[in-house]
């Protein structure tokens, strides 16, 4: 599944529990990391784990361990990319744009965002 979503992008999750049920569809946040091989995205805020970490005998002779917090993957199909312009999940195209540098002129593909839901 090639994946219109990138790094650094404004996300919001699209399915699962609602934020009232302790989920977090409607949470919006950036992408810190894209898996492409798994199809999955890391999203800044959203699914919380937990994780324990054994102690360890660091290069200064500290002991670090405990209990981490941080996030986890979820799969590129529950985010929507986020419009700029509304601030609601839209979609995302790619069009040819000729752009001009130094005199060459070459085309281009560029992400745009579709128009949302009930704008149409």
């Amino acid at each position: 599944m090639a994946s219109k979503i990138k790094k650094g992008d404004l996300v919001e999750v699209i399915s699962g529990p609602s934020q009232e049920r302790g989920g977090y569809k409607g949470k919006q946040g950036h992408v810190i990391e894209v898996l492409r091989d798994s199809d999955r995205v890391v999203v800044e805020g959203v699914n919380y784990v937990t994780k324990h970490v054994r102690r360890g005998q660091s290069s200064r002779g500290t002991q670090e361990g405990g209990i981490e917090t941080h996030e986890a993957p979820i799969h590129v199909s529950n985010v929507a990319v986020v419009d700029p312009e509304t601030k609601k999940p839209t979609r995302v195209g790619i069009r040819l744009d000729e752009v001009e540098k130094d005199g060459v002129t070459k085309t281009v593909r560029v992400r745009y965002a579709k128009k949302s839901g009930k704008d149409l």
